[in-house]
């Protein structure tokens, strides 16, 4: 076949594959548009999952009636100046109303604010219509029906009319983040409305629209972030640990005002979660990226979600450092889920929660409670007695321990002299602390605790885990960790430019504990790894760490791996369920967690412990 060019219908059919995939993409392209015509009401209209109708209506700056035929044609668009790199707009390729019009029937309507009448343009299947007067108020108005009908083959991969709809309103609650000064409607016969009034773009008004489209709940359980670096601001919030997803879908990024799903974003949020997450959990972040337009590429895709940095690990080490501070400063926290939980549980009739076997690994919960007996409480005999019984002569072994249990537990953060400290304090004293005073332990698991305004259980197995596992921690990153000298050093073959990144990190892996250096052009030589990983596959370790390097320019493998064996060993060495504690055991133990970061949750992403307010229980017996 000879080489022929393209006809311009065709040219935009191929280019809408790229950018029009699914209804969704062209809502977001619609009210991209409204945007950067400075629109402050945004109407969104669907039918058929976005399929039969859509229609995007604002109160724009509107496009002038000489210009309607340009607004159409491929690569014509007046966001973008003579410089690609100082983009400021959220549209720029001029690539989204001919894609749009290639595949359906397509009509916009405007009127500029000094106009006196408005215009009219259609196009069909690529077919374009006369420019006609219309009547219209100000802005403009889109509608986009019968989406891919001239491409009949796309329609099989649509999914239903539900899912298109929800993939409609993710867009919009993504992009309405970003402008909360912007009034949102999305309505329609295949859906209920939603509605997100306008605020303000100060830091409150933000937050207020953050809470209309994640649920007033994040708000309550979330941590401010605001850091700088090297002329690269962060800001916005991120959830406590204890209030986590079980996926990444509400996870909001943006990129000076542009909604973002980027890989490398996402790595350095569950990077800096790793510690107080499990790896099922996620994080719940809205988080804004200022800077520099020259230093970021938008123009990788034409969808526009991606972006490219010029100095990748600047971003990631600022996103990682600045959540991994936030979460120190802001102290203990329990998730209010946790108390609307119990609260739910001590509803009458209320079902009660199932538990499949221990939460720890150890002894289960209905275990200690069938030790008790069923004859009911008994002083002389209850492994559950209550703090005023005394325990000048209880032994370690009443519990369950053996002499290693016993040592560590001895050995751990809960007899540090700054945990001690806090045992002369006097009671009010400690009725004014976030966790309060210890009252008793149940079930030889739980240390209930008393405010002045609430009552706190925690889970003493799970909160003593974190407090080692912070202490070990603290001493393995402290200094150099210990190294094992291999008989034979251990060669990896590997592609040029990756043995030549890993000599690069050659330091940092070396305070780690392995001993990397160049072996000729494509290899690398190990002579000595972390004495804590013991046995294990050189190899494979080698090359995790080459291509890691390579994706984000970190060695953070290594330090998981080192960090994953110091929580096992912190769950091994730390207050096992069933052990009976002295009352100033269990408040050197609150004192502690109240001192440690992270603390809230255990190593394995668990709540730590759990707070009822005083007001709650009131009105659980009537009283409020």
């Amino acid at each position: 076949m000879p080489i022929r060019q393209l006809s311009e219908t065709m040219i935009n059919q191929i280019a809408a594959g790229e950018v029009i995939e699914r209804p969704a993409s062209v809502v977001k392209e619609l009210v991209e548009n409204a945007l950067d015509a400075g629109a402050a009401r945004v109407e969104i209209v669907t039918a058929g999952g976005g399929l039969n109708l859509i229609r995007v209506t604002d109160d724009g700056s509107g496009i002038p009636e000489k210009e309607l035929a340009l607004a159409i044609a491929r690569h014509c668009t007046s966001k973008l100046a003579d410089n690609i790199h100082d983009i400021r707009s959220l549209g720029f390729r001029g690539e989204a109303l001919p894609s749009i019009g290639s595949v359906a029937r397509l009509s916009i309507r405007s009127r500029t604010a000094n106009g006196d009448t408005a215009a009219e343009i259609g196009i069909e299947g690529g077919r374009v219509s006369a420019v006609k007067p219309a009547a219209a108020n100000r802005g403009t108005t889109v509608e986009v029906r019968d989406l891919f009908f001239a491409t009949p083959a796309r329609l099989k991969f649509m999914k239903g009319e539900r899912a298109e709809s929800s993939a409609t309103s993710d867009v919009i609650k993504r992009i309405a983040i970003a402008f909360p000064a912007v009034r949102f409607t999305l309505a329609g016969s295949d859906r209920s409305t939603l509605e997100l009034p306008a605020t303000d773009d100060s830091p409150e008004g933000r937050l207020r629209r953050v809470a209309q489209v994640m649920g007033a709940d994040f708000p309550e359980n979330a941590i401010a972030i605001d850091a700088v670096r090297d002329g690269v601001h962060l800001a916005g919030h991120v959830s406590i640990p204890s209030f986590s997803r079980a996926n990444a879908l509400q996870q909001y990024v943006y990129v000076n005002g542009r909604p973002v799903r980027d890989k490398l974003i996402a790595g350095a949020i569950r990077g800096a979660f790793a510690d107080v997450l499990p790896r099922d959990r996620h994080a719940v972040t809205v988080l804004f990226l200022t800077l520099d337009p020259a230093i970021v590429d938008v123009n990788v895709h034409p969808a526009k979600a991606d972006v490219r940095f010029r100095d990748p690990g600047l971003v990631r080490g600022l996103i990682v450092g600045a959540i991994r501070e936030a979460l120190a400063n802001a102290g203990i926290r329990a998730a209010t889920s946790g108390a609307a939980g119990m609260m739910a549980a001590f509803r009458p009739g209320a079902a009660s929660y199932a538990h499949s076997g221990p939460a720890n690994g150890h002894r289960s919960y209905e275990a200690a409670y069938r030790a008790s007996g069923s004859a009911g409480f008994d002083p002389a005999r209850s492994p559950q007695r209550p703090l005023d019984m005394g325990f000048e002569n209880t032994e370690p072994g009443n519990g369950g321990f053996g002499e290693n249990d016993q040592a560590a537990f001895d050995a751990g953060p809960l007899h540090s002299a700054d945990a001690r400290a806090g045992q002369t304090e006097t009671a009010e004293t400690l009725l004014g602390t976030v966790l309060g005073a210890a009252r008793a332990q149940v079930h030889e698991n739980y240390i209930v605790a008393q405010t002045r305004d609430s009552l706190v259980i925690v889970d003493q197995h799970a909160a003593h885990e974190r407090l080692v596992y912070e202490a070990l921690k603290n001493a393995l990153h402290a200094r150099a960790v210990p190294s094992q000298m291999l008989l034979l050093p251990e060669i990896v073959d590997l592609p040029e430019e990756d043995a030549e990144r890993l000599a690069m990190h050659s330091e940092t892996l070396a305070r780690f504990g392995l001993a990397v250096e160049r072996f000729g052009p494509g290899a690398v030589a190990v002579r000595e790894t972390p004495s804590m990983l013991g046995e294990t596959n050189v190899q494979q370790l080698v090359r995790d760490l080459a291509d890691e390097i390579a994706d984000n320019d970190t060695v953070d493998t290594l330090k998981e791996r080192l960090d994953r064996i110091a929580a096992t060993m912190a769950c091994h060495g730390s207050v096992r369920s069933g052990r009976l504690l002295k009352p100033e055991e269990m408040n050197a133990l609150l004192r502690q967690m109240e001192a440690t970061p992270g603390s809230g949750t255990c190593n394995h992403g668990r709540p730590t412990y759990i707070e009822l307010k005083l007001a709650d229980i009131e009105r659980l017996f009537g009283r409020r």
